[in-house]
């Protein structure tokens, strides 16, 4: 398949690394020839020095024979219109990512449509989603849900205290109405055996039907966590702005903003019941004067990693039990993980998942990247005379480190074991370490 990434920053580059290990065929441009030289010689694609609206630079790329051409430059009218120049050559399917939520919706998609931009990408809104569900479940670390929510995946912490702990697998009740994926502990991102057992501190992969999320809540140990009202958010970018527009029916919203004029830009963008206050989110008296000790929940979206790990960290004196750090350079999310921060937004993971899902020739209505493990999770639908209705789940010889978390069946959510048969129409959920959904699409 040839892919053609216009625009070197921070998605773009981040997307071409993931499909440069995968065989593709990887085109990369942007103007920047700074930005270029420092991939070609360490990845396995072509980076070509070329302005992405410009029809001569786009037919010297070769963007005629793309399969997929995504367009993730800074500027959104950039990527509108080159999207639509790859359409006039001959560009199969075309993504522009965009900044403007109002694009998204239906009336306005088919709008774009029409003019050759099939689909549109907006990671400072798929970031306002993860922080949103992240809030409302507040003794869950990640959730995912699948099938319209018939199966969800929750990564829960666990601590001291938990039913849990220090019993090995083979040893656990074998009727429980969950399955564990995935347990990552320290750096390691571990599929349990057996042997294996969960230990304090780790983070535990569920999979279970939404009936049994109470139940999986007790046995964690995680009853005691409220439910979040009030929330406190340091930086007024348009993460934040997304979050509030969907959080502030539910929980009482502040955001906190150093820079005056974009305080005035934050009123408008804004409902009126989110109150924004212009001042330094790391001062601690102004922390104090607006109710950090009261606030269940302390979310860091400055564009510094480094200020959003520590200001979380230090948010804990005032006894938030429930931290989000917006970190965009990969290398710091371990860092995030080890300081105990509930939450870590990348929106370089959230928009690359979406987009590798358009890659996939097999029927896939969900991807996501796990943000503090080396891991995917995809749903797949299963086709007529798959490779994975051809025998029982313990005879299809999946690739080490894939993992079968349960599927979806006439809209009703089943666990699955050694013996299950997979049916066509199934939904079903795989987690995997590293990136190899692609290896899996032959099973189904």
């Amino acid at each position: 398949m040839k892919i053609i990434i216009a625009g070197a920053g921070a998605v773009g580059t981040h997307l071409a690394k993931l499909l440069a290990g995968e065989q593709q065929d990887i085109v990369l441009i942007d103007e920047s020839a700074e930005k270029l030289s420092k991939l070609e010689s360490n990845f396995d694609l072509l980076t070509v020095e070329a302005k992405p609206t410009s029809l001569g630079n786009l037919k010297d790329a070769g963007v005629g024979g793309a399969d997929l051409f995504v367009a993730v430059t800074p500027e959104e009218s950039r990527n509108v219109l080159a999207c639509i120049l790859a359409h006039s050559l001959g560009a199969r399917k075309t993504v522009a990512r965009i900044d403007n939520f109002e694009y998204l919706q239906p009336k306005n998609r088919e709008f774009f449509r029409s003019l050759g931009v099939d689909a549109l990408i907006y990671p400072e809104m798929l970031a306002g989603k993860e922080i949103a569900d992240s809030l409302r479940k507040s003794w869950i670390r990640q959730w995912w849900e699948f099938a319209g929510g018939a199966l969800v995946m929750m990564g829960v912490k666990v601590r001291a205290g938990s039913q849990l702990l220090n019993i090995p697998f083979m040893d656990l009740k074998k009727e429980e109405p969950y399955h564990i994926v995935a347990i990552k502990r320290g750096a390691e991102t571990i599929i349990p055996k057996g042997s294996d057992c969960i230990m304090e501190n780790d983070l535990v992969y569920f999979m279970a039907a939404r009936s049994s999320i109470e139940y999986i809540r007790r046995i964690t140990g995680k009853e005691a966590y409220q439910k979040i009202k009030n929330v406190l958010i340091m930086g007024g970018s348009r993460i934040a702005v997304n979050a509030a527009r969907l959080m502030h029916e539910d929980m009482t919203v502040k955001i906190i903003e150093s820079d005056r004029a974009r305080c005035e830009w934050l009123t408008e963008m804004l409902p009126s019941d989110v109150m924004v206050i212009h001042g330094d989110g790391r001062d601690r008296d102004l922390l104090i004067s607006e109710g950090i000790d009261s606030a269940q929940a302390f979310v860091a979206l400055t564009d510094n990693a480094e200020t959003n790990i520590l200001t979380c960290v230090s948010s804990r004196q005032f006894g938030n039990k429930k931290t989000i750090a917006e970190v965009e350079n990969i290398d710091f999310i371990s860092m995030a993980e080890s300081f105990d921060i509930a939450g870590v937004i990348n929106k370089k993971k959230l928009a690359a998942s979406t987009i590798y899902q358009m890659l996939l020739d097999a029927d896939v209505n969900n991807v996501k990247s796990l943000t503090f493990a080396d891991a995917d999770v995809a749903e797949f639908v299963v086709s007529e005379k798959a490779r994975v209705t051809k025998s029982l789940v313990k005879d299809l010889d999946l690739p080490k480190g894939a993992t079968i978390g349960g599927l979806v069946r006439k809209k009703e959510g089943m666990l699955v074991n050694g013996n299950t048969q997979i049916l066509p129409g199934d939904h079903v959920v795989v987690f995997c370490l590293g990136s190899m959904i692609k290896k899996l699409e032959k099973y189904f």
